[in-house]
This record gives structure tokens, sequence and C-alpha cells, in this order.
């Protein structure tokens, strides 16, 4: 049987690259794979369908699902996991010193949908009573001016947001003052600059993050692998074999960053970390699956629908190839 040609886009993440490499194959398939930052391949695959495999940012996953839109089956394989609490930016001139100060405020977003931002929303809805329609929103791009949101968005008027003039960032409206915060998982170059009156919300966010994390047992999946649906369609064993590549995937970057030896990872206690986290989170701290992490997928849709990006509340089953749920066993 011949082998079907397919291109799969996702960043270059060390769970990834044993699939690249060719120490896992996709069974039936010859990949061209397309190594881009998660934005990038996000604005493509929902905007133009331009990859066969691609990673897909859970948020825009879930509100196409919800609507039946959605350009992908997705797999229940997420590359990208993060804690968000590093994501908060204030001004430190606005009185903003508790999660609470927050109400009122003008917050800048790179785009209300992104997932690290429903995944921030809904945290400070949840423990801190800061709802969507207690803030400000404005969007825009983070340092290079004029972005959008990458699939379309109808939010009620209870919502107060609008895009920044389309000559501006973000980076630059925080450190003038314009905006009291920003929400975005990449840093600010004005924090990084260290501009004066700029920090996070939460400075020690690795010791609130692991509180969290004790508290809720939710570790954030931000990100999910998605095929073409018309592909999974015409090929209906597809949706396995790439699921269970990415399965291997992660089990052969695991064990190497366990590897004392000669450390793949340049951390000088790479090792000890590792063991660290297994130890506060479990041994597949990184779960692939729904029904290890059916909790954390559970409380994202719950934000999408709470945040007014989901039409309703989406069944975690519908995120998925039913096939990629249930796995054979020995």
């Amino acid at each position: 049987m011949s082998r079907i040609k397919l291109t799969l886009a996702t960043a270059y993440y060390d769970r990834t690259v044993p699939i690249f490499d060719g120490r896992v194959p996709i069974e039936g398939c010859d990949i061209t794979w397309i190594a881009l930052s998660p934005e990038e391949t996000f604005h493509r695959a929902f905007g133009y369908r331009e990859f066969d495999i691609a990673e897909l940012s859970l948020s825009s996953h879930t509100l196409t699902t919800a609507r039946g839109d959605a350009p992908y089956v997705g797999i229940p394989a997420f590359p990208s996991r993060v804690f968000r609490h590093s994501g908060v930016y204030i001004r430190t001139d606005r009185g903003i010193t508790r999660p609470e100060d927050l109400k009122g405020k003008t917050i800048g977003l790179p785009e209300y949908q992104q997932t690290a931002n429903v995944w921030i929303r809904g945290i400070l809805s949840d423990e801190h009573g800061v709802n969507v329609s207690d803030v400000a929103w404005r969007t825009g791009g983070l340092d290079e001016a004029g972005r959008a949101e990458r699939t379309a968005i109808v939010l009620p008027d209870t919502v107060d947001i609008k895009p920044i003039p389309r000559d501006r960032t973000l980076s630059q409206l925080l450190e003038s003052g314009e905006l009291d915060a920003v929400f975005s998982p990449r840093a600010p170059s004005c924090f990084d600059r260290k501009a004066p009156h700029i920090d996070r919300l939460f400075p020690d966010y690795a010791g609130v993050e692991e509180d969290y994390f004790a508290r809720t047992k939710i570790f954030p999946i931000m990100h999910l692998i998605g095929i073409k649906r018309e592909l999974a369609e015409q090929h209906p064993w597809l949706p396995v074999s790439v699921y269970k590549a990415f399965l291997k995937a992660k089990e052969i970057a695991l064990q190497e960053l366990g590897l004392i030896g000669h450390p793949t990872a340049m951390l000088p206690w790479c090792v000890s970390e590792q063991r660290r986290t297994r130890d506060l989170m479990g041994q597949d701290y990184w779960n692939y699956g729904l029904e290890g992490d059916r909790h954390t997928i559970d409380a994202f849709l719950r934000y999408s629908r709470e945040q007014h990006l989901s039409s309703r509340v989406v069944d975690p089953k519908e995120l998925f190839a039913a096939s990629a749920l249930d796995l054979s066993k020995n």
C-alpha cells in the first residue's frame, strides 16, 4: 500500500522532535515537517487551512467546534501545557497589588480568544471574583502592530472590548500608561527592558502556580494536535496513527530529560528538577489523553462558555476523533 504524503506544522519541542528526526514514524505516512511558532501556525491553519496536521489553539478549536465549522479534528496530544500566572503584567503605579485590584482597569490582550488568556481570566474569575465584565479589554499586537483575532468571535455588549490603533502595540501602551495591565503568554518588550513601573502581578509566579496545582490538580492545556477533517474522513486510520506517534515521541522526550550522564537540556539540574516535578505532579505529569485530564478540559470548556467565546458548552469528546479516545490494549 502506498504511503500518503502529509504536512505537519508544530513548534520545535523536545516532545515533537522524535517524529521529525525520523525516530518515530507516523504509520502509513511520509511527513514534511514545517517548524513554526504557534502564532504563525494558528494564523495559517485557521485562516487558510494550509497544513494537513497542525498544532492548534485549544481555544480556537473549541469555539469553532461549538459553532460547527472546525476545520480540524483533534487528537488528545497536548504539545503545549503552561501555568499562566506568569502572564499578568501590570503597571505598579495603579494600585494593583492583588488580583482583585484589576477590577475597573483597562487591560490589553493580543487576542481575546487566546488560550492563555482564557485560562488567566478563568482563574481570576474562579479564585478572585474578577469577571470579564469587570474589565475594559483592548486587543492588538504585543510588540508588532496590527494583530487581530485569528478566527471570528462575537461578544455581547456586556464585554467592553475594542482594538487598539493599528499602528500601536500593547507594550507601547503599557509603557506609556494608556493600559493598566497586559495579559500575554509572552513578556512585553517593556518588561524585558525593565521599563519603569512595569512588573508581573505575581513576581513569584512559580510558587503561586505550584500552590494552584496542589489545590486544583489542573495543569493548563494550551494546544492540541489537529488533522484536517476531510483527511480524517478519507483515512479513518489516520487519527490513531498520528496519536500513537505523538505518544511515543513524548515518551522518548521524558526519558531523555532524565539522562543524568549526558543531559539533553542546557540546565545543570534538569534531572533533579524532573524528579521534583514528578514528586509534585505525578509520574506522567505531562499527560496525554482525555480521561486522565478530563477535569482540566472541563474547566477550560466552562471558561470558554462563561467568557462568551463558545456558543454553548462543548462536550469534551466533541474536540477529538472518537478512535483516538479508544486505543486498543494488550
